[in-house]
């Protein structure tokens, strides 16, 4: 039986104890509830998101939402959105090598993997209404957020290009009416430390002004000692500043809100460790201490000491560290122009930029025998795998947002206008050997790719719901529409001489329809039926204008909504398929030309599943929470243009999903006891992922079998002690662990082909800490 049969039931059975205990205490014990997402006096308190752009019970939503509230984060450790795949069913973010805020994200196997400059990407992310439109910057610092809310399945109708997969809304928490503060900070291993505090003015004397600031210092020397390198910038070293800055305006009928965020990352990326290579490529590194070089590393499982190059910048200093910088405004307008009408305007500008050292070689100090390219002298010099510096790296937007948002009768709309404008450009100079057949010499190259370019988006959107009185506001049938327009243009220079540009337009209508049904005033069944698309574009990584048409998607979705025992107990199913159509498969490819990504329309791709997820307080203090996610992908066509013989071929049958693992499994739970001295709090998680590949294809990166990442699993725990009165204030000291299991398992994979290595980052290592917590 394999292993992702194997916890199935598992899975399964967890949740079905957990749904009993829950019941049969909460008949027995219709008590308090916990606090971590907002618990009432008798259960779970509702949750409010806004996973149809207007603010509504999360029970009452026809849409698979996961909710988080900013106190479960807190309390969870979640310092970035990479923390949230272990918090979500059916969600992968996965830091990438070299970058200290580029990820990969996948909602239900659908997402992107390029974090290039122009590059879209496949599920959506949100900062306060703000598309973030860079895969490259979506990891930063996150300030004290109100909640985050994880939408799965397409979300063309209502947030428009680029949500095929989903979308991830994080909320920053608004200023609070009455003064408030508070400061906390921490310490764990690996001499990892942070500040952090926030400050919410109340309302200023008689105005309807109230504002809140935060603030936050975040370090640490890494977990990987390079001996090449002084310890505050060894692998995995941070040193990172955080600013939000909120103002509220109430003024009668018009709401003012405007937020300000900064986020500037300065660190050394995790190690990207060489793990496998060819036969030539280990003959040729292993010489390296016969010139009086340092030794060739390579291992299949995680190393402590390495060698990791650093490298000249494009301003001539030597770093081993990488840096990127994002900030943002964004201006939210609410004018309730009747009881039955508001209008809403939301605008926003954004700024990234990044400067990265590309050490993806997993080795320095090397010394090899190379070619002089030209009179192919062989002589003994510095050689490296693979670094660079990709700098600058720029990214600026604009959007503007207009909504309407009525009711008339049974009729419930929202209507809409939106604009985008981006301007991007990336410079990314690389260093590598290419080793030569037999490994007995190489050519040391430095290709160069930079490109740049800006996108263009225009849309209008509309949707309607009728909840007809006659059926006591039971049923609700929706409908939805969009329509956009998209114009890109890319300029391809560096190696590419001379430049040359071009341009593509698309336009794109979506779709929505849904019905929901309340069976009972706790229980609600909805079906759904959804389309998305990805933007196309032209490929930044070729050496000419290649274009590619924009992915689709058409999903159908059933679920259950349902709430027993007083709202004690919590469980939400939903079952899916998608036709995920015109997919644009990253073929990776690797020469004396460096890194390069090929982007190619390849066919199509069927995706189902479902995710079931249990919250339940059934007795005071005691709190219990579970999910489960699970995917079947099948790809029905896979075009693949067959290198030896030049014919396109059909592979559907050997491609495997990227990013996406079968089964993802959490299980929570937290129990709170008052004490004299204040509250205290145990909570422990687990959460389980089965195997992840990270290409489709074993034809053009041999090592994918062996750079898959095995199953998952990961054991985190937090004991505190909470509400300890201090004079007019209260304190919370908290110890917590992460990975308590020290589980050695790859977090990224990059397979070079034709360079002959690849590599991979591994799992932070087993980490504790403590921090405390005080507030005004």
């Amino acid at each position: 039986m394999s292993p992702q049969i194997r916890h199935f039931p598992m899975a399964t059975a967890l949740i079905l104890v957990l749904t009993q205990a829950a019941a049969a205490q909460a008949q027995q014990n219709p008590t308090e509830a916990d606090a971590t997402r907002s618990a009432s006096v008798r259960g779970l308190d509702e949750i409010v998101v806004t996973a149809r752009r207007s603010e509504e019970r999360l029970q009452d939503v026809p849409v698979s939402v996961t909710a988080m509230s900013g106190a479960f984060l807190e309390r969870q450790n979640v310092v970035d959105a990479s923390s949230l795949t272990k918090l979500a069913p059916n969600l992968t973010i996965a830091a990438q090598p070299s970058s200290m805020s580029a990820a990969a994200v996948f909602i239900r196997g659908i997402g992107n993997t390029e974090p290039s400059a122009l590059s879209e990407q496949g599920v959506g992310i949100y900062l306060d209404g703000v598309y973030l439109a860079r895969a490259a910057g979506v990891l930063f610092d996150l300030a004290e957020m109100e909640r985050v809310e994880v939408l799965r399945g397409p979300q063309g109708t209502l947030f428009g290009r680029n949500t095929i997969g989903g979308a991830v809304q994080f909320v920053s928490k608004k200023p609070t009416d009455d003064f408030q503060a508070n400061l906390k900070t921490g310490y764990a291993r690996f001499n990892e430390w942070y500040l952090r505090t926030r400050v919410d003015s109340g309302y200023l004397g008689q105005t309807p002004l109230k504002f809140s600031i935060s603030a936050s210092h975040r370090q640490g020397d890494g977990y990987v000692d390079n001996l090449l390198a002084p310890s505050s910038k060894d692998p995995g070293a941070i040193n990172a500043d955080t600013v939000a800055f909120a103002l509220q305006g109430d003024f009668d009928s018009l709401t003012v809100n405007y937020n300000f965020d900064y986020d500037d990352r300065r660190g050394t990326p995790a190690f990207f460790q060489m793990t496998h290579a060819t036969p030539d490529v280990i003959a040729y590194y292993s010489q390296s201490p016969l010139f009086g070089g340092k030794p060739f590393l390579i291992s299949p499982t995680r190393l402590d000491e390495v060698y990791q190059e650093g490298f000249v910048d494009r301003k001539g200093n030597f770093r081993f560290n990488s840096r990127s910088k994002n900030w943002g405004h964004s201006l939210t307008l609410n004018y309730d122009a009747t009881s039955e009408l508001t209008l809403k305007s939301i605008t926003g500008y954004r700024n990234f930029r990044q400067d990265t050292i590309t050490a993806l070689g997993g080795n320095g100090g090397l010394l090899g025998v190379v070619l002089d390219p030209v009179t192919f002298q062989p002589s003994i010099a510095p050689v490296n795998p693979y670094i660079g510096n990709n700098a600058p790296q720029r990214q600026w937007q604009f959007s503007q947002e207009l909504q309407a948002l009525g009711t008339s009768g049974d009729f419930s709309y929202l209507a809409g206008l939106y604009y985008f404008y981006e301007k991007a450009s990336e410079n990314n100079r690389q260093a590598l050997t290419f080793v030569l057949p037999g490994g007995g010499a190489g050519l040391n190259l430095n290709p160069v790719q930079a490109f740049g370019g800006t996108a263009e988006s225009i849309a209008a959107f509309g949707q309607v719901s009728w909840k007809p009185a006659s059926l006591d506001d039971r049923l609700e049938l929706t409908g939805g529409l969009r329509y956009t327009s998209d114009k890109k243009t890319a300029t391809l220079r560096g190696d590419v001489q001379p430049s040359v540009s071009g341009s593509v337009k698309a336009d794109n209508v979506s779709w929505l329809a849904s019905a929901s049904y309340k069976l009972t005033d706790d229980i609600m069944a909805f079906a759904r039926a959804s389309t998305g698309y990805r933007s196309g574009g032209i490929n930044p990584r070729a050496s000419m204008i290649n274009t590619f048409d924009p992915e689709k998607a058409m999903a159908y979705e059933v679920g259950l909504k349902s709430e027993f025992f007083d709202r004690m107990l919590q469980l939400n199913i939903s079952g899916y398929l998608t036709d995920y159509s015109d997919l644009q498969v990253q073929q990776f490819a690797a020469g004396t030309g460096g890194a390069t990504t090929l982007i190619v329309n390849a066919g199509k791709v069927q995706l189902k599943g479902f995710e079931a997820e249990m919250v339940a307080a059934p007795v005071a203090g005691l709190r219990l929470d579970a999910s489960v996610g699970y995917i079947d992908t099948k790809y029905k066509q896979f075009d693949f243009l067959d290198p030896t013989t030049n014919q396109v071929i059909d592979v559907a049958a050997q491609a495997k999903p990227a990013y996406t693992p079968t089964w993802s499994v959490r299980v929570g739970g937290e129990y709170s006891q008052e004490l004299s001295l204040g509250t205290a709090r145990l909570r422990v998680d687990y959460s389980y992922r089965s195997t992840q590949y990270y290409y489709p294809l074993d034809f053009t990166t041999p090592f994918n079998e062996q750079v898959r990442s095995r199953p998952d699993y990961n054991l985190k725990a937090r004991l505190s002690l909470e509400e300890i009165a201090v004079g007019g204030s209260t304190m919370e000291i908290g110890i917590w662990g992460d990975n308590l299991t020290n589980d050695e398992n790859i977090s990224y994979s990059i397979d070079f082909g034709s360079l002959g290595f690849a590599g991979s980052t591994f799992k932070k290592p087993r980490t504790y800490g403590i921090d405390a917590k005080i507030s005004f």
